[in-house]
């Protein structure tokens, strides 16, 4: 127990005696603005194609699109997200000539990794509707279009809402490769204080509950959004 005491007593210098809480909740921010945001682009990006997968392939338009999004899905899917984030960041970025942070880069990485899997999940989601929501909305004479986005896929997300809670657990949890690219999440925020104390062990336990927490607040949430989905329905 000395041993362990002296551990925490390490930690809580190195936390609030030399500021290493400013570096925690700097990587708290950047933990949840990069998952946060990138959900958001991959579930814009996830939503468009799944509709373009989900389209008739009659006309030659939509053949093409549908194999530009196959190679999009298989692309990212097929890759490890760290290598995604090194090779924009390390090889994509200087050809271009463009500049941007650690946490800019891990943003758009993230989402479009995101959007390969929402787009599947998204698919899932839309064909689990009712083909009659589709051919009621076509007689009302909407095109497919706005049938689609004001009436199959809010329902849709309904149906996959657990799933996305899951994306963006997972989301979370990836953050934790962001620092590859110099991006200050919250493994490198305790990873920082361990390497300035010598001392690992607390600095990981403290990330690994600050991590649990995140989960169950989100776990929560996506728990009450459901039940909040539900009374809608059943007042229908």
């Amino acid at each position: 127990m000395d041993g362990f005491g002296r551990k925490i007593d390490k930690f809580i210098e190195q936390f609030i005696d030399r500021g290493g809480y400013n570096l925690v909740m700097e990587g708290l921010k950047n933990t949840l603005t990069i998952a946060v945001l990138g959900l958001i682009i991959g579930i814009v990006i996830g939503t468009l194609i799944a509709a373009v997968r989900v389209v008739p392939k009659y006309k030659t338009l939509p053949k093409v699109l549908n194999a530009i999004c196959s190679f999009y899905v298989g692309l990212f899917r097929g890759t490890p997200m760290v290598v995604q984030l090194l090779v924009f960041y390390y090889v994509l970025l200087p050809i271009i000539g463009v500049k941007m942070t650690g946490v800019q880069v891990a943003i758009w990485v993230f989402g479009l990794n995101s959007g390969a899997y929402i787009s599947e999940i998204m698919r899932g989601g839309i064909q689990s509707v009712d083909p009659g929501q589709m051919e009621a909305g076509r007689a009302l004479g909407l095109s497919f279009t706005t049938t689609m986005l004001q009436i199959v896929i809010p329902q849709a997300i309904k149906n996959i809402l657990p799933t996305l809670g899951n994306e963006f657990i997972a989301l979370i949890k990836e953050t934790s490769v962001v620092s590859f690219v110099a991006a200050r999440d919250l493994y490198f925020a305790f990873n920082s204080i361990g390497s300035n104390s010598y001392e690992f062990m607390v600095p990981y336990l403290v990330m690994a509950m600050i991590y649990i927490v995140l989960v169950v607040i989100i776990t929560i949430f996506v728990k009450l959004m459901e039940k909040k989905l539900g009374k809608s329905d059943r007042r229908k």
